[in-house]
Parts: structure tokens; sequence; C-alpha cells
């Protein structure tokens, strides 16, 4: 399988005059609505029978992501989640709905951060594409500022920093087998088949003014590929603001969003991933894909998540520079896609004409790091 990430943050991603996370949920945006005549009879005939759907049916959207769309589904009283592909064209194996379904129909009975899934659709005619939906978690989902219910905790930067850690490791430590889930990947080549996978993706939408760089930090990777330690789940889009916390504790994870990427393979993928989004004091200007303000919640560093998760898992992670460096590479790819895909017409999200800007930077900053592993 080859995955791809959710876009990452883009500059306006916390309100500019409030200092406030932007709201979870807003009417749909433009020219994203569905048949939501068709969905709620589809809803109302397959979703489990214990499900009390007496009530009005109502849909906002979940705004705040910037590729898969995801809708709020209300049943009077009952919530629910709805999530779908993005319009237009899509990389092969990318924005899988079934996949994510298999993965939490299962994984919430093992790991309790998984919402539970109640039902797929594969018959284009009601959505437009395949789509699923699943419970909806309440909690603070934490972006470029500490939630205004959690700003009075102490070392509260530092607690959900290390919280996310951990559940990330706790993840790591599943058994899939144990989870009813070992068909769901072939980790055998896996980090291999993403380098391959990745760079087949860069060469469709390639700017010609950052090829340059992105195929130099390529060949750095390609060369330097560490041998896998454990077969895990892995995420592939492991980040702040794909969790969820309750406000009135910081010390635990309540949730992880968006597994339509999940599979088994590697699990320092997932670490490189999260060292990718994760802000730290030695990089000035900024080489991440962080959302803005992120370097001024009190996170605990790179080298100390690092150390937090070697300590939980046991794993080897004198190689995690590398996998920081592949994180950022496919993250740079993932915003020239964004960009080739709202040059298409595909997209409709304003965000999405200016999002490749920071593509120099994160293959500069992957190839920095690839340089230091000699």
């Amino acid at each position: 399988m080859t995955s791809e990430p959710q876009a990452p943050s883009s500059p306006t991603a916390v309100d500019p005059f409030t200092g406030e996370n932007p709201p979870e949920v807003a009417d749909v945006r433009s020219g994203e609505d569905l048949d939501w005549q068709r969905i709620e009879s589809h809803l109302r005939a397959n979703l489990p029978a214990d499900l009390d759907l007496g009530g009005a049916f109502e849909v906002m959207q979940f705004p705040n992501g910037a590729a898969n769309l995801t809708y709020l589904v209300r049943f009077g009283e009952l919530e629910l989640v709805l999530r779908r592909p993005p319009f237009g064209t899509l990389a092969p194996g990318a924005h899988d709905m079934k996949r994510e379904f298999k993965v939490l129909s299962q994984l919430w009975r093992s790991f309790d951060r998984a919402p539970r899934a109640y039902l797929f659709c594969d018959d284009d005619t009601v959505a437009g594409a395949d789509f699923f939906v699943m419970e909806r978690r309440r909690g603070e989902v934490i972006r470029g500022v500490i939630p205004e219910a959690m700003r009075r905790l102490p070392n509260v930067g530092k607690r959900i920093g290390t919280a996310l850690v951990e559940a990330i490791a706790e993840f790591h430590l599943l058994d899939p087998e144990a989870c009813g889930l070992a068909d769901l990947g072939r980790p055998d080549g896996f980090v291999q088949r993403q380098v391959a996978g990745w760079k087949k993706r860069w060469d469709l939408v390639a700017d010609p003014d950052h090829d340059e760089a992105m195929q130099a930090a390529y060949a750095l990777l390609d060369r330097a590929i560490p041998a896998p330690q454990r077969v895990s789940f892995v995420h592939n889009d492991l980040k702040l603001d794909n969790c969820m916390f309750d406000p009135a504790d910081p010390d635990r994870v309540t949730a992880f969003f968006d597994w339509d990427m999940t599979t088994l393979g590697d699990p320092l993928v997932d670490l490189g991933t999260l060292l990718n989004y994760w802000p730290d004091p030695s990089d000035g200007a900024s080489s991440r894909a962080a959302h803005p303000g992120m370097e001024r919640m009190g996170l605990p560093p790179r080298a100390e998540v690092v150390e937090i998760y070697a300590n939980r898992t046991g794993f080897d992670v004198a190689s995690a520079d590398w996998y920081e460096a592949f994180a950022l590479w496919k993250t740079a790819t993932v915003l020239e896609q964004l960009h080739f895909r709202w040059k298409m017409g595909d997209s409709t999200d304003p965000r999405m004409e200016v999002i490749a800007f920071r593509v120099p930077e994160l293959a500069r900053a992957a190839i920095s790091l690839l340089e230091r592993l000699g």
C-alpha cells in the first residue's frame, strides 16, 4: 500500500485575530455538499438498529482537514461522522475508506483511542464515492495554541506532548494478529515500497523550481534505507492535531483520527512523521510542517520525544534522523499534490493555492538530516 498523509498545517490554522484554534465544525463548504437526501435514506436503512436515528437529520462539516471530506451528521441528539475521499483525481491507494472502515470496525475493541466504525458503503450513487460512518468523539483537538479550557493546567504543553508520544508507543506495541488485523498489509519491503511509491508521486506533480532539491533528497533516502526491527501497525499520519484530549486531562490521548492509511510495517515511520510535524528550539525560522504557534506551546523538544518513545517501546532509535527526513520529503510531496489538485480545479479550498510554498524548505531540511548520517 502507498499512503498519503493529510495535509500539513496551513498558515491560517489559528485565528490571527483571537489566537484561538478554529471551530471544529462549520457549515458545509461551497462545492463540497453531497446528496444528503439520498445519504440520509441510506443511513436510516443500514446503520445498526441499536442506534437512535429517530431525530431530525442535519449535516455540518469538519473544515480543518485538507484532503478527505469529513462531515458531522446528526439524527436529533445522535452525532456521527461521515468520511469520503476528496473530489477529483486521486493518487493510487490514497484516501482508502474501505481500509479505514476495516481498521476502525476492529481496532476499537483493543485500542480505545480508535473510534468505532459502524457502516461502509461502496455504492457510488449514494455519496459519489466510497464512504463510511463512525462514532463521534468529543474533546479538544490542539493545533497552534493551547485551548482555553486547558491553559490553566500546569506544564500543559509538556504533558500533552508526552501523552501523545506514549499513546503512539502503546499503539505500536499492539499485536496485529490479536486485534484481528494480521492481513492489513505486506510488511516485507514496506519502507522500500514507500520510498519508491512516493518518488513516483513526486514525479507526477513535480514543480520544476523544486525538483532538484526533491530529487537530491530522494537519492540520499534511497541509498540509506534502514533495516526494520519489528512489524507493527503503522498509522502513517500521527501528529498532534490528529488526536483528541479530554480538556481536564492532558496526560492521556482519548482518540486518534484519520486511519485511512493504516497498514503493517516499520513503526519508526510513524515516529518520523511525528518529528516532521514537531517544532524545536533549534529550528530557527522553521523547517517543519507544524502549525504556527506550536513552538510556543511548551512541547518537549524532538530529542526528548525520541527518548520517551525509545523508553516506552524498547526500540532502537539510532536511525530516527532517516525516518524524520523521509517524512519531511513525503510531506513536501503532499503539499505539491494538494497544490496541483487546486491548479487542476479539483479543489475549491483557497488554502491550496499557496500550500506548496514550504516545499523547498522541507526538502532542504531532509537533505540536512540525511547528510548527518554520512
